[in-house]
């Protein structure tokens, strides 16, 4: 029996390693393909190979499991020869892309039908996926950097999909450059990693960061990781392409959006056991992350276009990511990650059903004191809730009155002439944020070793700075959109604060962007995607 369970490990870690290496396989053969019924075999194969991938992962996670309930099943003895790391945060997020890449590719079959982009789409789509995949499964710093680089060259192709639209070229040129000052940050903290603890797997990395002191190569390793993820993640000063590449086909938007931009923050809970509590590359996560969500939370509400205001928001929740991480709450921080990727998804998916529903009459809302009779009492109680049980926040007050005002605001939108019987019911359901997220805590938090840091004061002190902006400013917007000095500044926050241009205008300078005169002609009966 034993050796039947080994072997059945080994099939499936065989199997989870197959997984990416098959779908560069038929990204080659799409790439190739001569005729619509070979692509249409590509587009069932990849179907096919990420719903594997689904499976796989399950499976894998069961084995996890079992080993957590004291059934030994010799999966991470078995994983280490094939290169793998098969922990629960791999798992996690390995369901996360096969799900995204299963439901993505089917919708884009249909959407890029006859598209002249969809040749192009499909073989570049399969190597975004499989990067993405062996940069979770991988145990070797090296194939991980292998696979950041892979995935934003690979990006690169499907944001340049139609050469004539100039700003989506430009926009593609400054990620290219953004992507490629995150890829030397990333060899950098690489580099500096191996020069102290001599390994580049992950396994004995942690084991040596575990049994020695960091030293400065650790504290240096941690800022160059800050910056390859506030590269990575579209974070002041270098965010304004993700702003303008709406240009893109709605499948490449929902495959930035949900399954890549997110990737800074992925390694940086894979790494953050080298780190002996907070580092130098925490604190400028907090203080870069938070800026970030202030600025794009002020932007996102000034925008007109659905799917600008969907980049702002993107833009502002990997500012609460990042700033999450920089406090040492990784389990939060994990769940935002999921929760984020699986909503954006659907939002870029379902863009179209949303501008029907925007289009609605909107009620006016009810008076400000019956709002904040609800929402004060609201927040109160969940911060109570949250002192008596402070393991929910990782111990750390900030995170406490974030969630606790999340709470709160959850009820100041409500709308005029609300029955107390739906006022009691939205009361309650605002509170049912709390035991929520004490459930994905629950799932999550066994996936990652430490579930936090212990919050120094100089973190709490930036922390704090940056949680108060943020409420002061939306505040105010929110409860005062009349004022004039809220209106004055309206103007200059649907700007972005203007904060991206000088970035832009030196990529600009130095961008291969063609102007073209016109569309490229298309073939007979293809069509052109405009979304």
């Amino acid at each position: 029996m034993p050796q039947f369970i080994d072997f059945a490990v080994l099939a499936l870690l065989a199997l989870w390693l197959l997984i990416p290496v098959s779908l560069l396989v038929v990204a080659g053969a799409s790439a190739r393909a001569g005729s619509s019924k070979s692509l249409g075999r590509a587009w069932k194969a990849g179907r096919l190979l990420t719903l594997s991938a689904l499976v796989a992962s399950l499976a894998v996670g069961a084995m996890l499991l079992m080993d957590a309930w004291g059934l030994p099943t010799g999966l991470p003895e078995t994983a280490q020869p094939l290169g793998l790391y098969p922990d629960g945060l791999a798992v996690w997020m390995a369901l996360l892309i096969s799900l995204l890449g299963t439901v993505l590719l089917r919708f884009a079959e249909g959407y890029l039908k006859g598209d002249r982009g969809e040749r192009r789409f499909l073989p570049w789509c399969l190597v975004v996926l499989a990067s993405v995949m062996l940069l979770v499964f991988t145990h070797h710093l090296v194939v991980m950097l292998i696979a950041w680089v892979g995935v934003s060259v690979a990006l690169h192709h499907l944001l340049t999909l139609y050469p004539e639209r100039v700003e989506a070229q430009r926009a593609a040129w400054q990620k290219f450059v953004v992507s490629r000052i995150g890829d030397i940050a990333l060899i950098a903290a690489v580099a500096l990693l191996y020069a102290r603890f001599g390994t580049f797997e992950l396994p004995q990395l942690f084991a040596a960061a575990a049994a020695g002191s960091g030293g400065w190569q650790v504290e240096a390793a941690s800022v160059a990781l800050a910056v390859a993820a506030l590269c990575k993640c579209a974070q002041v000063p270098m965010h304004g392409w993700l702003i303008k590449v709406m240009e893109a086909p709605t499948p490449v938007s929902a495959l930035l959006h949900a399954g890549v931009i997110n990737l800074g923050g992925f390694v940086w809970l894979r790494l953050f056991p080298v780190f002996d509590g907070l580092t130098l590359g925490h604190y400028l996560l907090i203080a870069v992350g938070g800026f970030t969500a202030l600025v794009a939370v002020m932007t996102m509400l000034t925008q007109t276009s659905v799917k600008h205001a969907l980049a702002w928001s993107t833009c502002a929740q990997m500012g609460f990511m990042l700033f999450e991480i920089g406090v040492g709450a990784y389990t939060l921080a994990l769940a935002h990650l999921l929760a984020h990727s699986l909503y954006k998804a659907h939002s870029f998916l379902a863009s179209g059903r949303t501008v029907r529903a925007a289009r609605c009459e909107r009620l006016p809302l009810a008076p400000m004191r019956q709002r904040l009779a609800l929402a004060l009492p609201a927040a109160a109680l969940a911060a109570a809730v949250l002192a008596v049980f402070p393991t929910l926040v990782s111990h750390n007050p900030l995170l406490g009155a974030l969630l606790s005002l999340a709470v709160g605001s959850t009820l100041l939108g409500m709308p005029v002439g609300t029955a107390k019987r739906k006022r009691l019911a939205l009361f309650v359901m605002a509170l049912g944020l709390v035991p929520l997220y004490a459930l994905l805590h629950s799932m999550l938090a066994p996936a990652l070793p430490s579930a936090y840091a212990p919050l120094t004061l100089t973190a709490g002190l930036l922390g704090t700075l940056m949680l108060a902006s943020l409420v002061l400013a939306a505040g105010a917007v929110t409860l005062f959109p009349q004022a004039a000095c809220v209106a004055r500044w309206r103007v200059h926050f649907s700007q972005g604060l203007y904060l991206a241009l000088p970035f832009q205008r030196a990529v600009d300078a130095i961008a291969p962007i063609h102007d073209w005169s016109r569309p490229a002609p298309l073939a007979h009966g293809l069509k052109g995607e405009w979304s």
